[in-house]
């Protein structure tokens, strides 16, 4: 996977606090890179309203495959894309790569539009949704797994 694989790329400086105790970023910040690319875009592009808005996004699932070390002092470049786009939820696929264009990582977040007030499944707004659909590759294959056999 490279970066031309996703619509979407946004830098994220590393911080001295991201390095554990092996000289590498430790993988739980792996997952607020991804938090991060996701949210800005939303926010950005698709004019979400973190604090007052009716509809918030809640992570009902992620992965995370880790594939090279990433260390402070570090740009990280995020790639997104949507692989899944439904009603009320959004499946997207992240890829995080190093200053030198190597892959670090890989992975999916699935979010969850809800009501901010009853935390029930609330559809996705329409500005949301262009702002998603713009991401939506023609054809996705899940990071860390293989396309399907040909019948």
């Amino acid at each position: 996977m490279t970066l031309a694989d996703f619509p979407h790329h946004s830098s994220i400086s590393t911080r001295w606090a991201d390095n554990d105790i092996y000289g590498h970023v430790n993988n739980v910040e792996y997952y607020a890179f991804f938090d991060t690319v996701i949210n800005a875009f939303l926010v950005r592009s698709g004019g979400l309203d973190i604090h007052d808005g009716p509809v918030i996004g809640l992570c009902a699932e992620s992965h995370c495959s880790f594939t090279g070390p990433l260390a402070f002092p570090e740009t990280v470049t995020a790639g997104l894309r949507v692989a899944h786009l439904g009603r009320s939820s959004v499946r997207y696929e992240i890829g995080l790569f190093a200053e030198d264009g190597s892959e670090a990582a890989s992975g999916w977040f699935v979010h969850v539009f809800v009501d901010r007030a009853s935390r029930r499944p609330a559809e996705i707004p329409d500005g949301l949704r262009a702002a998603l659909a713009s991401l939506q590759a023609a054809s996705t294959t899940p990071p860390g797994s293989s396309p399907p056999a040909a019948p």
